[in-house]
């Protein structure tokens, strides 16, 4: 009975592991054989260059700039994002004002609140950067257009084109095309949570911030922890705003390089597929690394309700 079980078992997963191994797998070994080659990717000829690709890589200074900026996007817009989805989350189902028979309750309209926080999701990344690229646009972009009309025309900038505020006008954009997502997730996680919970912290007195870092956090940080992850290797990526939006793209001066773009520079500019795919190797191990980092710190003793 139990060497039919497992058969059964073993028949059902067959086809998704082997999907899996073609499609996920098999990729993954193919980039680090071709980062120990001279493939241009437009040959089939290359040789063998051992670990030369590598030692470029080291003492390469446009690959530690890319690096750096990805770890400011790493910093940045996983922390922002998740904050504001839950902030907005909570004000959704639990901050509104208590209404009859029931001690906490979300805002007014907080069905349509959701639905306007989602509808970023349903525009392409791409869509999003091109909407964004116009707006930020100098001359008769929506922001530079709305500080004049209000009177506030010293305030305008060049945005996309200096080099101090390309980045943080690219971790907006990223900030506005996810933070909805996460609103829905956690507030699908926060409307499984019994109310009596709350109900018992604000009778002993407890605020709306203490039932937050209290109730809600510690109960939502599963969740919590998967988003960081999530949101993290977005982040590591960035390749649509930056090839989309920046001058260059990845400019002014290098100013918005992500490892995601040198790839594809790399690649199709410069016909060095090899030297490509061993900064997609590296951005393999930089995301492996940020993933078990998260998943440790993270890690708490599970709260069952």
């Amino acid at each position: 009975m139990q060497h039919g079980k497992y058969r059964f078992i073993a028949g059902f997963l067959a086809l998704p592991v082997i999907l899996y191994a073609v499609f996920v797998i098999s990729p993954f070994v193919q980039a680090i054989y071709y980062s120990f080659t001279d493939w241009t990717g437009l040959s089939s000829d290359f040789t063998m260059v051992g670990f030369k690709n590598y030692n470029w890589l080291l003492h390469d200074d446009l690959f530690w700039k890319a690096v750096g900026h990805n770890v400011v996007l790493l910093l940045v817009v996983p922390l922002v994002t998740l904050g504001l989805g839950l902030f907005f989350a909570f004000m959704l189902n639990v901050g509104g004002r208590g209404r009859k028979n029931a001690a906490v309750s979300g805002v007014r309209g907080s069905s349509l609140y959701k639905v306007i926080y989602f509808f970023p999701q349903v525009l392409s990344i791409a869509i999003v950067a091109l909407l964004f690229q116009f707006t930020y646009n100098p001359r008769n972009g929506a922001i530079n257009s709305f500080l004049d009309g209000v009177g506030l025309d010293s305030l305008q900038q060049q945005w996309l084109a200096d080099p101090k505020l390309a980045l943080w006008c690219l971790m907006a954009v990223m900030v506005w095309s996810n933070v909805g997502f996460y609103v829905v997730l956690f507030s699908a996680g926060m409307s499984s949570i019994p109310r009596d919970f709350y109900e018992a912290a604000l009778l002993d007195g407890a605020n709306r911030i203490k039932t937050f870092f209290k109730i809600t956090l510690p109960l939502l940080w599963d969740t919590v922890q998967t988003g960081w992850i999530y949101m993290g290797i977005i982040a590591l990526d960035a390749f649509a705003v930056v090839q989309i939006m920046t001058v260059g793209p990845g400019g002014p001066a290098d100013s918005t390089q992500v490892m995601g773009y040198y790839v594809y520079t790399k690649t199709f500019h410069d016909g060095q597929a090899g030297r490509a795919t061993t900064i997609g190797v590296a951005m393999l191990i930089v995301t492996l690394i940020f993933a078990v980092i998260v998943t440790r710190l993270g890690r708490r003793e599970r709260l069952e309700y």
